[in-house]
């Protein structure tokens, strides 16, 4: 099984690719601008499963370099997991259009167009399954934050995403193998990790990235059997 994870870099997403490292039948690909600490934990530790990209997924031509690496390599995927995020803490009135556009661009347009480039290498005879990583900031319904609305509202935009492509997933795409794809999206709560601290400073979570890894690790791997286009809280609390 292959499984592609982004925002491997720190948090949940080092905490992914070292939790798959464990499985010698999963090759697990790892996405990121900066891979020097997963290629240290690589090397460290003599892994033979993990393959790292570096790159930038917001950027069209890193996702180009993605694809071609997959083809050079004749690798087709099971799994993508979305996890890269971006985050700003501002009061509403503050936040720029820059900023804006830039957590948007990551949170919503980057893991948009990657499914999009991807598509093709999804094999239709495999029961498939993309991950999309929300927040219970974007769950409707849940508390929300001052200073979080430019995250918050991105997120909430993932979820949506997500439930729209599974209703496309299921009819087929023309000239895409992707149809047997199942896509979630999970809505994680408070888990110790940079971005919470940005969040939230000074306040400590009951979960760490490692725990909330295992969860995201297992269903990666089992979700598919059981749900398509859901949106699913995974919280003990939020601040």
């Amino acid at each position: 099984m292959v499984i592609l994870v982004t925002g491997v870099s720190k948090g949940i997403g080092f905490e992914l690719m070292k939790q798959m490292s464990n499985s010698p039948s999963l090759l697990v690909i790892g996405v990121s601008r900066n891979t020097v600490a997963l290629s240290d934990y690589i090397k460290k530790n003599n892994i033979s499963n993990i393959l790292t990209i570096k790159a930038d997924i917001t950027k069209r031509r890193d996702q180009k370099k993605i694809a071609e690496t997959l083809k050079k390599l004749k690798i087709n995927l099971n799994v993508i997991i979305n996890n890269v995020g971006e985050m700003v803490n501002k009061p509403f009135q503050k936040i720029s259009l820059k900023e804006l556009q830039s957590v948007y661009t990551t949170n919503v347009f980057a893991p948009f167009q990657l499914i999009q480039t991807l598509l093709p290498f999804f094999n239709s005879k495999n029961k498939n399954h993309i991950v999309n990583i929300s927040s219970m900031g974007g769950f409707q319904g849940s508390a929300k934050f001052p200073g979080l609305s430019a995250y918050s509202s991105s997120k909430a935009a993932l979820c949506g995403l997500t439930e729209c492509l599974a209703e496309e997933f299921k009819t087929g795409l023309p000239n895409a193998r992707a149809k047997n794809i199942a896509i979630n999206c999970l809505a994680i709560g408070a888990v110790q990790t940079e971005m919470l601290g940005k969040a939230f400073p000074g306040y400590k979570a009951p979960l760490t990235a490692k725990e909330m890894a295992e969860y995201i690790c297992n269903f990666a791997l089992t979700g598919q059997k059981y749900f398509n286009g859901k949106i699913i809280p995974v919280s003990l609390t939020t601040p």
